[in-house]
């Protein structure tokens, strides 16, 4: 094998090295796009238009009517490293601006054709084209005040890295994209964006709520709840989505930091953590979230395309965010929270996607009713199986049955204080029907719902030190593979936390001295199987704090009200004023719904009313 011979070290040429540099920063055009509309906004731009031909790879226009630049500032703005939004070094520590490199028109430049027309506000335009990193003389042009760049083939000279670009069409739609996410962020900025000659974005100055909705769309409005927390110097503001109204991916989750749109892996984990026992596993939650904390305060200059962030008080920023979404959350089923409709709720192979809730103005919140940890089981709750009666139609002959007893009436109509209304029956043995103050048809699920309380239940018992356990007048012995069996020992601790108390009995054998009294007479042998698979799903490195969540989720499940099972009209009533005055009551632990709406608009479409 012939011995490689070391090539001395020489300084690349100019041209080359920018090109290098450009791969940087200029990705595909929907990095030109960001980098030039961000420095429209930085140059104070009230209005900005974007202009894409071919997908942005043939040709990307930017206007603005921002500060514009004289001759002297756009012959030196296309020199790398050229940037008038860092006068000097200390300012890198408290960056306030979205672009401070001044490498985005030199990249750009390096791998295309870029022309520039500036004109300031109390003066003449002039304009500069650049083509493969050779800059040309300033010119006097024709301009309104503000700026225009015009980019054209991009990475014509590289047509190595132009392989490497997706379709038009996709380009296209991650660099419109882009501009919806700056758009967010600056809504008291409008934005034209057109493709081939066809507009697809037109956003008038708007309040920030209203630009929320214009670009996150109807569903996400009627389900947004409002999200708002202060401390330490930092505002937390926007709107986040209940948890019935989820999506596949993470893409509709929408972090601003200081006006800077961003993907932080620190926010979007907070995000997760607040919503991680509402919705179902592969699901994602959907928000808008504005952060606002003092520039010195988080570092931006640790990312390529600024997109991620390096906070001073990193737990802070995490603990403020998981609180306030966690209160936003914290809603009694049907009280200050959307119902889901029932025509529009979609079920999908990869879990539970969300619907179009809709429902009616939000309403006075129930009394709190988790403090004590009690009126959950199904003894306090009402909801004690009845005694069996001997039937007599078994003892007669076919046809001669007597005629089976009138129901009893319904109970009078709910007050405007309960949103989930009044029962009216009960379906399969597992729903209830109920009719809302308004009108509308509420149909529950009753062991999703019981699940819920149950659920909640545990939780505050845990958090004010400990689940109450009942004590088994005799130990039940349960046997399990051995490999379960050491797995549920060794987490014995946490487990009597939730007053769950076990302990060895031989090869194989586990014996449960006390279960947690809210889950009444449980049988011990599937809780304990059950329980024995999630600590083995969730791994040895999972914090403590989440196998105790993924813990009371399982008990939550085993001590609910099973479906199948038939209850009284005070029964189910009681049920649904528990889920009016128990926090996140619209799903159950699992992340699925524990209730669907059928409102009055959805019943006169139905029958082809409207």
């Amino acid at each position: 094998m012939p011995i490689r011979m070391r090539q001395a070290i020489r300084l690349l040429p100019e041209t080359t090295a920018n090109r290098i540099a450009a791969g940087e920063v200029v990705e595909r055009p929907a990095a030109v796009v960001k980098e030039l509309v961000e420095n429209a906004l930085d140059a104070g731009a009230t209005r900005i238009a974007v202009t894409l031909e071919g997908g942005g790879i043939e040709r990307i226009l930017v206007e603005d009517d921002g500060a514009g630049m004289g001759p002297e500032d756009l012959a030196l703005c296309v020199e790398r490293h050229a940037t008038s939004k860092l006068p000097e070094e200390a300012m890198l520590f408290r960056i306030a601006t979205l672009g401070f490199r001044g490498e985005a028109l030199p990249s750009i430049g390096a791998v295309a054709q870029l022309t520039i027309t500036s004109r300031p506000r109390a003066g003449d335009a002039h304009a500069l084209t650049v083509e493969a990193g050779r800059k040309g003389a300033v010119l006097p042009a024709a301009g309104a005040p503000g700026t225009r760049v015009e980019m054209r083939d991009l990475f014509r000279v590289v047509p190595a890295r132009r392989k490497f670009l997706k379709s038009p069409r996709s380009e296209a739609e991650a660099a419109i994209e882009m501009v919806r996410r700056l758009a967010l962020a600056w809504p008291q900025v409008g934005f034209r964006v057109s493709h081939d000659g066809r507009e697809v974005l037109a956003l008038p100055v708007q309040a920030q709520e209203a630009r929320i909705h214009a670009l996150l769309g109807a569903d996400f409005a009627a389900a947004a709840l409002p999200v708002a927390a202060e401390a330490g110097g930092m505002t937390l503001a926007g709107l986040a989505a209940q948890p019935a109204y989820t999506r596949a991916t993470g893409t509709e989750q929408h972090l601003v930091v200081n006006r800077r749109p961003v993907r932080d892996p620190l926010l979007r984990l907070a995000l997760r953590v607040a919503y991680r026992d509402l919705i179902a596993a592969g699901r994602h939650p959907v928000a808008a979230l504005f952060l606002d904390l003092p520039p010195e305060a988080v570092d931006v200059n640790v990312h390529p395309m600024k997109t991620e962030l390096r906070f001073r008080e990193e737990a802070g920023v995490r603990g403020m965010l998981i609180a306030a979404l966690r209160r936003s959350l914290a809603a009694g089923a049907g009280v200050a929270v959307p119902a889901p409709a029932l025509t529009q709720y979609r079920p999908s192979p990869g879990g539970w996607s969300g619907w179009r809730p809709r429902g009616p103005a939000p309403l006075p919140a129930a009394p709190a009713m988790l403090a004590s940890g009690r009126g959950f089981d199904e003894t306090q709750l009402g909801l004690a199986p009845p005694e069996p009666a001997p039937s007599p139609i078994a003892t007669l002959p076919l046809g001669f049955a007597p005629p089976r007893p009138a129901a009893a009436p319904p109970p009078a109509s709910a007050p405007a204080d309960h949103p989930l209304g009044r029962p009216l029956a009960q379906l399969l043995e597992t729903y209830i029907l109920a009719e809302a103050p308004d009108g509308a048809l509420i149909l529950v699920d009753q062991h999703a719902a019981h699940e819920r309380l149950t659920h909640e239940a545990l939780r505050t018992q845990l958090v004010e030190g400990g689940v109450r356990a009942q004590p088994l007048l005799l130990p039940a012995v349960v046997d399990l593979p051995p490999a379960d069996a050491a797995r549920l020992l060794g987490f014995a601790e946490g487990l009597a936390r939730l007053g769950l108390e076990i302990e060895g009995f031989g090869p194989g054998a586990v014996l449960v001295r006390a279960l947690p009294a809210l889950l009444g007479a449980a049988d011990p042998a599937p809780l304990l199987r059950d329980l024995a698979e999630e600590l083995a799903e969730s791994g040895e490195a999972l914090a403590l704090e989440r196998r105790l969540d993924a813990a009371i989720a399982r008990l939550a499940c085993h001590g609910s009200v099973r479906a199948g099972r038939r209850l009284a009209p005070d029964e189910m009533a009681a049920l649904l004023r528990q889920m009016e005055a128990t926090p996140r009551a619209a799903t159950c632990s699992h992340g699925r719904p524990t209730f669907l709406r059928l409102g009055p608009a959805e019943l006169e479409s139905l029958f082809g009313r409207r």
